[in-house]
């Protein structure tokens, strides 16, 4: 009974993500192929622009701003619409913060609980608030798993 229920509460999930990439997708975000986000994280796709890459992982907790609805006090001459784009195989941590004018390069991992407040490298690792680069990965990069294990 139990992993009948798992099973019911897994699918379950994956129809209510469907239609948040339709959704995601139809607010303009674009987001690429086997790209999974969390059904905790928020995109706010109200202004500016977001684009996720293919294969990447968004967990919970995520918040993705494209904009800054405090910028006009900073600077009357801006508007605080911006972009966030972020590449191919990135994994982002559970409750981290990405603000907006931020590009995340390819197979970039962003640790827990983060606040990236500037550009992520290609195969950086990086963490914290304000966010800094832990280490370089190496190429050849290795890709987030395409098909996650099924724990039932």
């Amino acid at each position: 009974m139990k992993t009948i229920i798992r099973k019911m509460v897994h699918y379950l999930g994956n129809t209510l993500r469907f239609f948040q990439m339709k959704f995601l997708r139809a607010s303009g975000a674009k987001i690429g192929k086997n790209t999974m986000i969390s059904l905790g994280a928020k995109i706010d796709v109200r202004r500016g622009k977001i684009t996720i890459g293919d294969h990447c992982l968004i967990t919970h907790g995520c918040y993705i701003l494209s904009h800054d609805g405090a910028a006009h006090v900073l600077n009357p001459e801006d508007s605080g619409t911006g972009y966030v784009t972020i590449g191919d195989h990135v994994f982002i941590g559970v409750n981290t913060v990405v603000m907006r004018n931020v590009t995340i390069g390819n197979h970039a991992i962003i640790g827990a609980g983060s606040v990236v407040n500037k550009d992520i490298p290609e195969g950086a690792v990086a963490a914290g608030n304000p966010i800094k680069i832990l280490k370089q990965l190496e190429p050849p990069f290795r890709a987030l798993p395409k098909v996650h294990q099924d724990v039932s």
